[in-house]
């Protein structure tokens, strides 16, 4: 009996599920395409050197991360980012403001996967422009004189955007993944590792340890190639405590702990909290409540390095249906509920207040 070893006969064998496969642009492309340009450049590498001067403890401003739970509508983002770059210049001796310019949104079940996945909030997913969009919002914010932060959920995504970006974050549900640590050891900015939903803060330690570590591991170039990348490792990696799934755990014992955890790990005493998820209860109105808490204790002179907060132009958040983006209120959240601006800019001044009696 003789056998075809043809491509019919052997095709189901790796795409019985695989319904289509599409183009991808090049990061290549998409930098040449959207390029940073002298200014773009200078802000960001300004804002990595002043977030890890801050890390290390050369500086005794206060970190803060500020801005929406993750960007639907450019517009409204850009909106935003106006009125922070202005809070961020008029604080800037007491506060290193980064805004929140997430992309991408882990999913526990089901749901809108972010602007890069989904862009026309149709269910089309268009993705090649979704990095179009993605990569312009961030030059149009940094073009500001605002530095950006993003969470980095697709391991190669950030090859089409890391370059612009001052500051990283890896997610509850990716903290201890293996490809997610070998990737904050590629990353060329300082990244944030958050404990885990379930409130495992060692995870979050351990993957700053492998993190800082240098690893080699299959990915693609600027080109788009499959590649084989060798890494140096970040030191610049940090815990970001955010709550859990039981409650919060920004109290000054777990602080304390972790910082102990650090330390007998050899790694530097750095950690950032997150106002918002489990440390708020994802209420959004609590989230004041947790930063005055904060502020107050960074003013007695606590080691916390920084803040996390997500506020967008309205408070709340409201559902979206898929197709019809026209039926959404303006700057208000499509995902976690988020603190309003004019809520927030106080909250601001009183996080500056904090800095300026710890000196």
């Amino acid at each position: 009996m003789t056998l075809s070893a043809g491509p019919a006969a052997i095709g189901d064998l790796d795409a019985a599920r695989t319904t289509s496969i599409s183009p991808l642009i090049s990061p290549a492309l998409l930098r040449e395409d959207h390029p940073a340009g002298a200014a773009v450049a200078k802000v960001v590498r300004q804002g990595r050197s002043e977030t890890v001067d801050i890390l290390d403890g050369r500086d005794d401003r206060l970190l803060v991360v500020v801005g929406p739970c993750s960007v639907h509508d450019p517009e409204a983002a850009l909106d935003y980012a106006r009125r922070l770059a202005a809070k961020a210049d008029e604080l800037r001796d007491d506060l290193h403001i980064v805004m929140r310019v997430y992309f991408e949104k882990p999913r526990t079940t089901l749901g809108w996967k972010g602007l890069i996945n989904d862009p026309d909030l149709d269910g089309t997913f268009a993705v090649n422009k979704g990095l179009r969009m993605a990569r312009k919002l961030l030059l149009d914010v940094s073009e500001l004189g605002l530095p950006v932060g993003c969470e980095f959920l697709d391991p190669i995504t950030p090859q089409f955007i890391a370059d612009i970006v001052t500051w990283g974050s890896i997610g509850a549900r990716t903290a201890a993944s293996q490809v997610h640590r070998q990737l904050c050891s590629a990353l060329s900015m300082p990244v944030g590792i958050k404990n885990s939903t379930e409130g495992d803060v060692q995870v979050a330690v351990d993957a700053t340890r492998a993190a800082a570590a240098s690893h080699v591991f299959p990915g693609i170039n600027t080109d788009g190639l499959a590649a084989l990348l060798t890494t140096a490792g970040n030191p610049d990696c940090h815990v970001i405590l955010r709550g859990h799934n039981g409650g919060p755990n920004y109290d000054a014992a777990t602080v304390a702990e972790t910082l102990s955890r650090l330390a007998k790990s050899g790694l530097p005493e750095r950690v950032i909290i997150d106002a918002s998820h489990g440390n708020s209860g994802k209420d959004h109105v609590r989230q004041a409540a947790v930063v005055r808490e904060l502020a107050a204790r960074i003013g007695d002179g606590e080691r916390i390095t920084g803040l996390m907060m997500e506020s967008f132009l309205a408070a709340g958040r409201q559902d979206l249906s898929l197709g019809h983006p026209e039926q959404l209120t303006y700057g208000q959240s499509i995902t976690d509920a988020c603190l309003a601006w004019d809520d927030t800019a106080p909250l601001l001044d009183e996080l500056a207040a904090a800095v300026r009696a710890r000196r």
